[in-house]
């Protein structure tokens, strides 16, 4: 289940990542398993990523980016073009 963020949490996060490239890039084939298996790494490394995927139209990948969070139990921080941000806390991070 994707994390829930409240506004102060939402805006904090999209400051901090404001600066970031997005580290990972999907292919034609979507979000595929390698493909989230890489998000998980770097949301392990780095608990806050921005993310590129390949889609149709804002729906679909609206629809991808909420797949991947819910897989990977993370929260979408902002949406913008085909680039979104995924926030999850790494307790082992504190």
């Amino acid at each position: 289940m994707p994390i829930a963020l409240d506004k102060e949490t939402r805006l904090a996060l999209k400051k901090q990542a404001h600066h970031l490239k997005p580290i990972v890039q999907s292919g034609a084939a979507g979000l595929s398993e390698s493909v989230l298996a890489e998000i998980d790494r770097a949301l392990s490394d780095h608990e806050l990523v921005k993310i590129k995927l390949v889609a149709d139209n804002k729906q679909a990948f609206a629809a991808e980016v909420d797949s991947a969070c819910e897989q990977l139990e993370a929260a979408s921080v902002q949406q913008i073009g085909r680039t979104a941000t995924l926030y999850r806390p790494n307790p082992e991070k504190k």
